[in-house]
């Protein structure tokens, strides 16, 4: 029987890149010790600062710093697949970090790299709140699949969940199960993160594992939580409403390539094959 274990981590993160990382080797030991192949840090897990001028300071270059040292060496000494939510890596010939989602081999190898493609640019309605996140990250512009352990995985972050054409081409390129590290607002989540996730799920045929960050931040700003793990037919099978900690799920394989087959929902596409 396939039932790969996955996780996803649920973090709090400050201003202090240190105790992020700390917290994370914590939760990843917890993931693997539970059985997991497959661990999914939340966005912005290393640092969520009081300001953007922080966050661009913490900004790595490809391929090196104390972040990617860090997460590549949990990666090999726990035998464990990263998939390291996100974290600011610089752009030559542009003042804005790339908001980039790396993955690691249970080597500790780095085997992708996906730049989040939608930045979060809103007012949100009837509140005094408003983000321009595309000010102060470069954004990616190509969808990103990789074969792990646990299945063919696409690449996706956080607001990357409301453009469903995404996720229609990672699933051509392949993906049979999603990863999604966010940072969800408070009100948005509460109107629409859970419906979302299933709605990728289901019109994917595929599993979503969501690895959120929760509560309140040193900047003021409270995210959502609620990770969870959903399966190709839309059903949360474990979720962490709040707090830190992680979620872990089975994902049955077998039962999602016979639905595949059965129900070929995929193959009915006509509009924007590619």
């Amino acid at each position: 029987m396939n039932r790969p274990i996955v996780a996803a981590l649920q973090m709090t993160s400050v201003a202090d890149r240190e105790r992020n990382l700390v917290t994370a080797r914590r939760l990843l030991a917890h993931a693997r010790e539970g059985g997991a192949c497959l661990a999914v840090l939340p966005e912005n897990f290393s640092f969520m600062g009081r300001s953007e001028a922080e966050r661009r300071a913490h900004a790595e270059n490809d391929g090196e710093g104390p972040v990617q040292v860090a997460i590549a060496a949990s990666a090999r000494e726990l035998g464990l697949w990263i998939v390291a939510g996100t974290l600011p890596l610089t752009v030559p010939g542009d003042s804005r970090p790339a908001n980039a989602c790396l993955v690691f081999d249970a080597a500790g190898r780095r085997v992708a790299r996906y730049d989040k493609i939608h930045l979060f640019d809103v007012d949100l309605p009837g509140r005094r709140e408003s983000y321009r996140e595309s000010e102060n990250a470069r954004p990616g512009t190509e969808p990103v699949v990789v074969d792990t352990p646990a299945g063919r995985l696409g690449l996706s972050v956080c607001y990357d969940l409301r453009f469903p054409e995404l996720y229609r081409r990672l699933v051509a390129a392949g993906a049979e199960l999603l990863s999604v590290p966010a940072a969800f607002t408070g009100p948005t989540g509460r109107a629409h993160w859970e419906i979302l996730l299933r709605a990728r799920a289901i019109e994917n045929l595929g599993f979503v594992i969501a690895a959120a960050q929760s509560g309140f931040h040193d900047n003021g700003r409270e995210t959502y939580g609620d990770s969870l793990v959903v399966d190709y037919w839309g059903r949360v099978l474990r979720r962490l409403p709040r707090g830190s900690g992680v979620v872990l799920a089975a994902l049955d394989r077998d039962g999602q390539a016979q639905t595949r087959r059965e129900f070929p929902a995929l193959s009915h596409r006509t509009l924007d094959r590619e």
